[in-house]
């Protein structure tokens, strides 16, 4: 128990840092699960006889980190783990990534429909053509709202994909059954935004909160852009992994 613990003041390691390891160690044995709220800062501040920027400096490195979040006027809570993404890295269907991480993955279709290539999008996806499918996914970790998803796709070659049920197949799979249509190479690029009205509704957050956002453009094996994907990740429930090896 936290009770039990105490700081060691006669070594050059950082008070807040020993705090933080405490609380992490606390956090991660279990003694403080998920949703439970941990001793207030005079609580921790009379437990280790330590001062309130202490306190504050070992809390906002766990917050940072993902393990603790705080609520206004309530406390400090301990926050679920983090969804543990690697598309970044690999060209793997969403249920594959969810499921590489031990979570369950789901999805609901929000729309699917031919429309008109939408004159904004013109001077990143024209390749697209004019015409063009559209599919709005929400999808869901463990039954939790994480992501939205708006996706383009070119008509004439991928008309084929409005037979399939989205709610229950992989997108990328299916465009694999034919081999023009085979996502061979994705180029993504990532920026932090925050929560739009649209993504609090739907993703079950607050407006204002970090989002995730993730434009996706991919390409079959003779260079042709087949997909346009603008995807929008809870930023407190994902974190992503980059793979570097130097030869």
């Amino acid at each position: 128990m936290l009770q039990e613990k105490y700081l060691n003041k006669s070594i050059p390691v950082p008070l807040y840092f020993q705090l933080e390891q405490l609380l992490r160690e606390e956090i991660e044995n279990g003694t403080y699960p998920v949703g439970s709220m941990i001793p207030t800062e005079k609580e921790l501040i009379e437990m280790f006889d330590v001062s309130r920027t202490t306190v504050r400096q070992a809390i906002s490195a766990l917050v940072q980190d993902g393990l603790l979040y705080r609520s206004k006027s309530k406390g400090t809570f301990v926050a679920k783990p983090k969804v543990h993404q690697r598309f970044i890295h690999s060209i793997l269907s969403y249920n594959e990534d969810v499921e590489n991480d031990g979570r369950i993955p789901s999805t609901v279709v929000l729309d699917l429909k031919v429309m008109p290539l939408p004159l904004e999008l013109t001077p990143e996806a024209g390749e697209l053509g004019d015409t063009v499918i559209y599919l709005y996914r929400k999808r869901l970790v463990d039954g939790e709202p994480f992501v939205r998803v708006e996706t383009y796709l070119p008509y004439e070659p991928c008309k084929f994909v409005l037979e399939h049920d989205f709610s229950k197949e992989s997108l990328y799979n299916v465009l694999s059954e034919k081999k023009e249509t085979h996502i061979s190479r994705v180029l993504r690029t990532c920026e932090v935004f925050t929560a739009t009205v649209e993504d609090a509704a739907l993703l079950d957050i607050e407006r204002g909160q970090p989002i995730h956002f993730f434009e996706s453009k991919g390409y079959n094996s003779a260079g042709r852009l087949l997909e346009y994907s603008l995807a929008r990740y809870r930023g407190d429930r994902s974190k992503f992994s980059v793979e570097i090896s130097r030869e």
